[in-house]
């Protein structure tokens, strides 16, 4: 910035990088134009263009390289535009690349139309997916066909391969293709890829896949849905040795048992990129959660974290969460669904205590009771300052935490959905929590207190609080013991919101003695 003068004050200027102006553009398409058409050292190791195509690429170039630049200074604007700047220089330098590698054999001899064409082929979504349409098995003629467009000159940087099940023939179409186009690729989805075929199919067609696309730089890999169990995870051994920049790492559903574990800790040399890492409903058990947590102690980045239903007892737990405490930037936490016990929630009281980006934070049917979801709300009450979802479903909890639980919510003005269903909070746990709600949690959209023994007193306060909040969306209250007066009250008091009362088809309203006298 440049100091000026202006009414006798000395101010300083600011230099406004973006946007170009159209003569600073046309001459970065000239620029380009020569680049990826003038035989030189680096053209000749991937051909050059003719210079008509040339110019159609560099135009294009130019305006993706533009549009992704502008778009970053819109969401942020960085005062003079630099980052845009970067970014757009970058982009040029790297479409420029894959133009040079993949679309030399455009000549000048083709029809003008064809050009076009293979132009505008080039430059069209980078995501290629075939997952779309019924789930079904991809044989030898349909492979070659879906998969031509790889193939051909692309800027395919995403594939999904999910839902369709490819045999030997189908994966030995498949694997030449990819081998070639891997360099680009920074999205594998492969999960669901192999359902119904014989197991001894099923891991070649993963080691196939495997061997093709050992080497690529991905920062999204997806093997979900596969049933890989120990075998499944080493048949993609190369794949997975080979990545140094991965991101995202999805093992759902693949029956990632103890020794499957124990696998992926093996094979996953590096991980300080790993911001996702997802291993929902598997048969990890303790062992497997002692393996994992191995995997979390070398994820300094970890924002996404997920091992719900795993079958993690509190051995595993008490590792899992031990391992967490170093992942200082976790966002999202989901456990939900496992057998730890009191012991892990306080252990896990210690590690969300540094939290302070924490958003989402899943604890539900973890066996916490009391004592666990004490520790746990007096520790998320000082930590997480822009939490906005918070579930304990299915813990066991009774009044006795209600007080610390409502006291966490008081200061989380951020807070968009809280689940406590299934527990046994009964009216006092649930008076205590709804008067944490005041007019600063404008943000508050669902509350979820179904099964937890409330009566008509609770019920009333509940929608006291919540009936006419701007934005909310849900109460669920069902499931519990409102009698037929209380229901009509309700129905009262959100007749302007009708759609915010949740059904209450199952409430039992004799499922409890109680005098409605006691609820006035």
């Amino acid at each position: 910035m440049d100091a000026v003068v202006l009414n006798g004050e000395r101010r300083q200027a600011t230099v406004k990088l973006w946007p170009p102006t159209l003569n600073t553009r046309q001459m970065l398409v000239d620029r380009l134009t020569s680049n990826i058409s003038t035989p030189t050292s680096f053209t000749r190791k991937y051909g050059c263009l003719d210079e008509i195509v040339a110019l159609k690429y560099a135009k294009r170039i130019e305006e993706s390289a533009f549009a992704s630049a502008t778009k970053l200074y819109e969401q942020e604007p960085d005062g003079g535009g630099s980052s845009a700047v970067q970014l757009y220089a970058r982009e040029c330098s790297n479409l420029c690349l894959e133009v040079l590698k993949g679309s030399s054999c455009i000549t000048i001899t083709d029809q003008q139309d064809t050009v076009d064409s293979k132009v505008d082929s080039a430059f069209q979504e980078t995501f290629f997916n075939i997952s779309k349409g019924k789930r079904a098995f991809i044989e030898i003629d349909e492979a070659q066909t879906l998969l031509g467009p790889l193939k051909e000159p692309n800027f395919y940087t995403k594939i999904c391969f999910s839902n369709r099940s490819f045999g030997l023939a189908a994966a030995h179409v498949a694997g030449p293709i990819l081998a070639l186009i891997k360099k680009q690729l920074k999205t594998v989805d492969l999960s669901d890829f192999v359902a119904g075929r014989p197991e001894a199919e099923a891991l070649e067609v993963m080691k196939i896949f495997s061997e093709a696309l050992e080497g690529s730089q991905l920062t999204y890999l997806n093997l979900s849905d596969n049933a890989l169990g120990e075998k499944g995870v080493r048949a993609f051994s190369l794949l997975l040795l080979s990545q140094s920049c991965l991101e995202e790492l999805y093992l759902i559903n693949d029956g990632i048992s103890e020794e499957a574990a124990r696998a992926v800790c093996e094979l996953l040399p590096s991980t300080e990129k790993l911001r996702v890492l997802h291993f929902h409903n598997n048969m990890t058990g303790d062992e497997g959660a002692i393996a994992i947590s191995e995997i979390l102690k070398r994820c300094p980045l970890l924002e996404d974290f997920r091992c719900s239903s795993t079958r993690v007892g509190s051995e595993g737990g008490v590792a899992l969460t031990e391992a967490l405490v170093k992942c200082n930037n976790l966002k999202k936490l989901d456990i939900r669904d496992n057998m730890f016990g009191v012991e892990v929630g306080i252990k896990l009281s210690e590690a969300v205590r540094n939290k302070e980006n924490l958003i989402e934070i899943y604890l539900s049917y973890l066996n916490l009771e009391d004592d666990g979801a004490i520790a746990l709300a007096n520790a998320l009450e000082v930590a997480a300052p822009s939490l906005e979802v918070l579930e304990m479903a299915g813990n066991d909890i009774s009044a006795k935490a209600a007080q610390s639980i409502a006291a966490c919510i008081a200061s989380k003005k951020a807070i968009v959905k809280l689940n406590l269903s299934e527990n046994n909070l009964k009216d006092d746990g649930a008076i205590l929590i709804s008067k944490a709600f005041g007019e600063e949690h404008d943000k508050l959209k669902e509350v979820d207190l179904s099964q937890n023994s409330l009566r008509r007193a609770a019920a009333r306060t509940l929608a006291q609080d919540l009936a006419d909040k701007p934005g909310f969306k849900l109460l669920n209250i069902n499931g519990n013991f409102i009698s037929e007066e209380g229901i009509d009250e309700l129905k009262d008091m959100f007749q302007k919101h009708p759609d915010r009362l949740g059904p209450l088809d199952e409430n039992d309203p004799d499922g409890e003695d109680f005098d409605d006298d006691d609820d006035c």
